[in-house]
C-alpha cells in the first residue's frame, strides 16, 4: 500500500487530496560545459529495494532517444506513458534546469531514491548520473554527478 501511495502522490497532478501530504520541492540540475548538444535527462523515483516507483520529470522530448537513458528505460520498458504531461526541453551544455514540483511527504525519510539518467546526441550515454537519498537533512546540499551534471539539489 505504501508504495501505491507513493506513486500516486509523486506529482501535484497524481496527488490526491486527504490522501497524502506534498510540499512543493525545487529540483535544480547545473550542468558541465561539456560541448556538445542539448542533454536528455530523467528525473525518477526508486524505493528501498531499488524497484522503480515513478517519473518526476524529463528534460527532452523526443522520444526516439529515451532508449539512450538507459537506467530509466530498463525501469519503465520505454513506456513514454510514464513521461506524459511531465516533458520539457533539452538542457543545453552549461545551463541549469530548474523544476518544482509538489511531492509526497511520504517520500522522504522513508528509503525512497532519486535518480537523473542523463544522454548527449553523439556522446556517452550516463545511466545513473546522480543518485540521492530523499531525505529531509539532504534538502539544500548539491551532490555532483559523474559526467554532464556539474551540481545537482533539491530544495524545500
Amino acid at each position: 500500500m505504501k508504495s501505491i501511495l507513493a506513486l500516486l502522490a509523486l506529482t501535484t497532478a497524481l496527488t490526491l487530496p486527504g490522501v497524502a501530504m506534498a510540499r512543493p520541492v525545487t529540483l535544480t540540475t547545473s550542468l558541465n560545459n561539456y560541448g556538445g548538444d542539448g542533454a536528455y535527462l530523467a528525473v525518477y523515483v526508486t524505493d528501498s529495494s531499488d524497484k522503480y516507483v515513478g517519473s518526476l520529470w524529463m528534460a527532452g522530448n523526443k522520444s526516439k532517444y529515451y532508449q539512450h537513458l538507459t537506467d530509466w528505460n530498463r525501469a519503465t520498458g520505454g513506456d513514454t506513458a510514464q513521461v506524459n504531461g511531465i516533458t520539457g526541453a533539452s538542457v543545453g551544455a552549461g545551463r541549469t534546469l530548474e523544476v518544482t514540483l509538489d511531492l509526497a511527504d511520504a517520500l522522504f525519510d522513508a528509503g525512497y531514491t532519486l535518480h537523473i539518467d542523463a544522454a548527449v546526441e553523439d556522446m556517452r550515454d550516463s545511466p545513473n548520473e546522480v543518485a540521492v537519498p530523499l531525505t529531509t537533512a539532504g534538502a539544500g546540499k548539491p551532490v555532483r554527478g559523474r559526467r554532464y551534471i556539474a551540481s545537482f539539489a533539491y530544495g524545500m
